[in-house]
């Protein structure tokens, strides 16, 4: 953590809560912002007496509190990561912080259309699914969502990222959008640490059609296929090997 956070943050208000691919940022009225992210297994636990407690699970021991923040109002927000993947810091005014500076177009933002993924995954010998988790590429994207996209597409995660026509990038783009749009809709995926903010779990892991169902039936629509499982650059990757070509 920064030298000066305890500094920077006493005394300030929060004016804007923004995210920027995997960070939340935390915009503040003076100075830095504050940049939080969550790891793999990080959670923000918000606690309001007023309210209640927001969210209490009791696997979630407290000596793994790395950042404990309290509102003018008793609000209590705290960062607590088991394993110690997260990170907190501050963005400074102007600054092109080395976390954020290089990071590709929002997936779901007006930036990221069809054209633009054809230009950056142009010439490129690396496997398609290599590709979508580059953060350079298209920021956000995380394994369960580039495979249950692929999936969709129709696009064999091996297929080099610079071979792919424009039409299926295309369907690829859209694809993208709608496992993103209704995997929010559905508060994301809970296999083992995620929860929403409100401590539930996400329900989209229910309308997986390729991530973990290895040796299950494909489910696409006359597909005879089985779904297997390879391992890209150390990552499980779920596909279809009849209807992704």
């Amino acid at each position: 953590m920064p030298v000066d956070l305890v500094q920077v943050l006493t005394g300030a208000r929060v004016t804007a809560l923004r995210r920027r691919s995997k960070y939340i940022l935390a915009d503040l009225n003076r100075g830095p912002s504050l940049l939080l992210h969550l790891g793999m297994s990080g959670r923000v636990r918000i606690e309001d007496e007023r309210l209640g407690q927001f969210h209490h699970d009791a696997s979630i021991l407290p000596q793994h509190d790395h950042l404990v923040l309290t509102t003018d109002r008793g609000t209590r927000i705290t960062l607590n990561d088991a394993r110690r993947f997260g990170a907190v810091d501050l963005v400074r005014p102007g600054e092109a912080h080395p976390l954020l500076a290089a990071l590709g177009p929002e997936p779901l933002g007006d930036d990221f259309t069809p054209d633009r993924l054809a230009r950056a995954l142009a010439g490129r010998a690396l496997p398609v699914k290599a590709a979508l988790l580059d953060q350079r590429i298209v920021a956000g994207l995380g394994n369960i969502y580039v495979c249950e996209a692929l999936h969709r597409a129709g696009i064999h995660p091996r297929r080099a990222a610079g071979r792919i026509g424009r039409d299926r990038l295309a369907r690829l783009h859209a694809q993208i959008r709608a496992v993103l749009t209704e995997a929010i809709a559905a508060g994301g995926s809970s296999l083992r640490d995620h929860r929403q903010a409100s401590g539930e779990l996400g329900y989209f892991q229910h309308s997986f059609q390729a991530y973990g169902r290895e040796g299950k039936p494909c489910l696409r629509p006359g597909c005879t296929g089985t779904i297997r499982r390879i391992v890209q650059s150390g990552r499980s990757t779920w596909y279809c090997p009849v209807c992704q070509r």
